[in-house]
């Protein structure tokens, strides 16, 4: 039965992270970041609630009167800060609540996640505890009904007999000294709640506690709008234990217990939550599978290039027995969403996991291709990773500092920028790879080189302009020759595979840019494949290299340019092809078989041309393809490059 919910819920996870996949790409899928998140909403919780408690008194009397006049008379800045308070506090519940059904439908709380997921009980607890104390304080009708029919409710353990409940008899039974106590709960909980947080993520190899800017800065906007439309008051004016609190408005993700205090006896709400707890806690052994006697626990995993020995623990994935052993090994969702992580299984016998179908197919699947971030050993293992070296992998990513030399304007939302080297140093690459410009921050921005590595003196960069881009919109309006820009490269797999088959390459926009260097290497190298490019924009202006490979077909016989308008302006005269640019390729070339295929462009362009290409009888490995995303302001990259 738990087998069958666990599916269930799988399935659902799956479907919906796909669906967000396509919506925001698998770099800024939520579903991949519940638990950064959640420490980035803990850090808003905090830092709002010291603010709140600068102006808060704690004495009875001056408890609800300080809240007020922090809502109201501030409500530009406290009165704000109070709505942020409350509404990331009900999101980190939810999301807390949502990453630990997510571990449970995956199967993640066996072995060494044991620990990670008792600890996550006790974190829930803490987080609940917190926020009911935090009801307490405003001193308002609600914190008056949580106040009473919380002592009620533990009053009914054995030792109190009633001691609780007491002390909010009448008025004057409540002291200052009791509410400066509740106060001071508010402040030690969440300490020890931070503290937990710390030790949750001790047994994740490389756990990630802050997630991407773009989410970050979403998740702002979302609390902030949230705050000015449905901003946060006190219910019902001030507390009066003279009488009774007869109707409130509850916050259902901290109180949904509460109405069950009153239709069920007292035990009955206890015996629900302890079992609850209990059966929270035993989850891990629940759900485990039965094991064979004398089965092995520890995995030997023997990767390439080296080899490199790595002891693998049961349940745990190629990636995090790699991570943990110190291996520099390529990872970015984590969840089988993006394919960074692909490699070959060499020997040895594998779950595959749970992944997104069109990151691993079943043709790579049937060639030995697994995620790393999925796979999990059932022996002894040997695989083999894309990258030169496991141990040294950074020595191949150097980080320079180039000048801008020249600067043109190739179209209106086009600039093609020109960077040198200092000491005429020059970068050596393959063509289709790219560098990532390192802002003042830290953040990066990649863009694809679009000059070929036989003409390195320069490093040419394609920059479209994104409306609200951080760096695309400083490069069109503040950047100047004479400025330094520091960036690490080379960077990519995008690169041209040796072979006999005709080329057929298919660019979006700025995807143009490194498939004119692979074109122009493959030119100076004397390449005679047959190569044909399908550039699709959406009018005339975006062509902005038209001339220049114009240029190419009339001088190489075996190349041909195609260039496609998916929305021309009527008052352009346009005499070519229009539609989709992969639709207009498929037009032409009805029987993909024998080809080899080149994308480069948008997600969403990548993501409807590839299955269609396979569709068509394209060989997977004869299917090379580079996606990018460009973002909308506020998010965490605003390149027009392509995103491996």
């Amino acid at each position: 039965m738990i087998a069958t919910l666990q599916g269930a819920l799988r399935r659902l996870f799956m479907l919906v992270e796909a669906l967000f996949n396509r919506a925001f790409g698998d770099r800024l899928n939520p579903f991949y970041h519940l638990g950064s998140i959640t420490f980035f909403l803990f850090w808003i919780v905090a830092g709002s609630g010291l603010y709140l408690y600068a102006f808060f008194d704690t004495s009875v009397s001056g408890a609800y009167s300080s809240v007020q006049a922090l809502t109201e008379n501030q409500w530009y800045f406290g009165g704000i800060l109070r709505s942020v308070h409350r509404y990331a506090s009900d999101a980190m519940v939810v999301l807390m609540l949502l990453h630990m059904l997510r571990y449970f439908a995956f199967d993640r709380m066996h072995g060494f996640r044991t620990f990670s997921w008792l600890t996550g009980v006790g974190l829930i607890w803490l987080v609940y505890i917190s926020g009911i104390n935090g009801y307490m304080l405003p001193w308002d009708k609600l914190a008056q009904y949580v106040v009473v029919s919380s002592f009620e409710w533990m009053d009914w353990l054995p030792g109190f007999g009633g001691a609780l409940i007491r002390n909010f008899i009448d008025p004057s039974s409540v002291n200052d000294r009791l509410f400066s106590l509740l106060a001071f709960i508010h402040i030690g909980v969440p300490l020890l709640l931070l503290l937990l947080m710390w030790v949750h993520v001790q047994r994740v190899p490389k756990a990630s506690t802050n997630p991407p800017k773009a989410i970050r800065v979403g998740l702002m906007a979302m609390l902030l709008a949230m705050a000015l439309l449905v901003p946060v008051h006190s219910h019902g004016g001030a507390a009066d234990l003279a009488s009774e609190v007869v109707t409130v408005a509850l916050d259902w993700f901290f109180l949904p217990v509460y109405p069950l205090l009153k239709a069920w006896s007292l035990a009955a709400v206890w015996a629900l939550v302890v079992i609850g707890t209990a059966l929270l806690v035993l989850v891990p052994w629940l759900a485990r599978g039965k094991r064979k006697p004398g089965a092995q626990s520890i995995y030997q995993l023997t990767a390439h290039p080296g080899p490199e020995h790595v002891n693998a623990r049961e349940g745990e994935t190629l990636l995090e027995a790699g991570l943990r052993a110190g291996l520099t090994l390529p990872f970015e969702c984590r969840n089988g969403g993006c394919g960074v992580c692909v490699c070959t299984i060499l020997n040895g016998r594998i779950d595959q996991g749970a992944f997104q179908p069109n990151t691993l197919t079943e043709q790579m699947r049937a060639e030995g291709k697994a995620l790393m971030c999925c796979a999990v050993a059932l022996e002894d293992v040997e695989f083999e990773v894309p990258i030169e070296s496991l141990r040294a992998a950074a020595a191949s990513v150097i980080r320079y500092s180039g000048r801008v030399e020249r600067m043109e304007r190739l179209s209106d939302t086009v600039m093609r920028v020109m960077l040198s080297l200092p000491g005429g140093q020059r970068i050596s690459f393959v063509a289709g790879q790219y560098i990532n410009i390192i802002l003042d921050d830290g953040e990066r921005r990649a863009f694809s080189f679009a000059n070929p590595p036989h003409e390195n003196e320069f490093i040419e960069l394609h920059v479209r302009l994104i409306p609200g881009g951080r760096f695309t919109t400083h490069v069109f309006e503040r950047m100047q020759v004479g400025d330094t820009l520091d960036f690490e490269g080379p960077l990519g797999r995008f690169t041209l595979h040796a072979g006999t088959r005709p080329m057929l390459m298919v660019a979006g926009a700025t995807g143009f840019a490194p498939i004119k260097s692979i074109l122009e290497d493959a030119f100076h190298r004397g390449v005679q494949r047959p190569m044909q490019l399908y550039w699709g924009v959406s009018n005339v202006d975006d062509l902005y290299m038209l001339d220049l490979a114009e240029g190419w077909a009339r001088e190489h016989p075996n190349f041909r340019i195609v260039p496609v308008l998916s929305d021309p302006d009527a008052a352009e005269v346009w005499h070519g092809r229009t539609g989709l640019v992969h639709q207009v390729m498929l037009e032409d070339h009805a029987d993909l078989r024998g080809y080899e295929a080149y994308v480069c462009g948008s997600v969403k362009m990548v993501e409807s041309a590839v299955p269609d290409f396979l569709a068509r009888g394209l060989a997977e490995e004869a299917c090379y393809s580079d996606a990018f995303n460009p973002a909308r302001p506020g998010e965490a990259t605003d390149s027009g490059r392509a995103s491996d």
